[in-house]
């Protein structure tokens, strides 16, 4: 399908994700954390997604979280969106993190359903509506990804969410058969979804694209060649993006 056009509330191209650096002595390396967002914006990344499983979220304190989140924030200094993660080990978690990225300027925040002890489908429910609310006005993106770290969700619940948790639009889908989950979703939630994106380092961008994908949200290594493909995927050069993408 044509690339959506860009909007408010059509999120779309290459939200890419920097790593969090540190220093010897163990803390948040915020001078090479800036270079990885200016080297996103030069190569025409279009989003910032962070801290997430590829920026080491798992293993940041609180603090360091706050911190990851307040430079990415100023640093971009909009220049392009920012998606802040804001998955934890409990909705309680979630909720702080969700409120804090609101209160520090994000645009959107990212989570998946608590890590520790994965919970069932009713949980989780209530943990989106806990996070929506946390994050109030900014929109909710449900990340679907693969265990151990993840619990994935059936599309059902997915489209279900979308349709009745206010503020809760995106899907970031990273599942095992990702475009197929992307094509159920799509089918079943229609305008309710209003961005849809992959990851897994963009490994199955191309098939996601075709799925009705508006972009993706990989590690920010090859930005610049990730934009080059979802540049060629929007003015419909299979061929180069098959190319760029090989």
């Amino acid at each position: 399908p044509p690339m959506p056009e860009s909007s408010p509330t059509i999120p779309t191209g290459i939200y890419a994700i920097p790593p969090t650096p540190f220093l010897e002595t163990g803390a948040v390396d915020e001078q090479s954390l800036a270079k990885c967002l200016d080297f996103v914006v030069a190569a025409g990344g279009h989003g910032i997604v962070t801290p997430v499983n590829a920026s080491e979220a798992i293993v940041l304190t609180d603090a360091e979280r706050q911190q990851v989140t307040s430079v990415t924030v100023s640093h971009v200094a909009g220049r392009i969106p920012v998606v802040i993660g804001v998955s934890g080990v409990s909705t309680e978690a979630s909720v702080l993190y969700a409120g804090f990225a609101r209160d520090a300027g994000a645009d959107a925040v990212i989570a998946m359903p608590p890590y520790v002890k994965h919970a069932p489908a009713g949980e989780i429910f209530a943990f989106y509506e806990a996070v929506a609310r946390a994050a109030d006005p900014l929109p909710v993106w449900i990340q679907d990804y693969v265990a151990p770290i993840g619990t994935p969700m059936p599309a059902e619940l997915i489209v279900r969410m979308l349709g009745e948790i206010p503020g809760v639009h995106h899907v970031k889908e990273e599942t095992a058969y990702a475009p197929q989950v992307m094509t159920a979703i799509r089918e079943k939630a229609g305008d309710r979804v209003q961005g849809m994106m992959g990851g897994m380092a963009g490994r199955y961008l191309l098939e996601e694209y075709r799925r009705g994908a508006t972009g993706s949200m990989p590690a920010c290594e090859v930005t610049d060649v990730h934009v080059q493909v979802w540049e060629a995927l929007a003015r419909e050069d299979h061929v180069r993006a098959r190319e760029l993408h090989t």
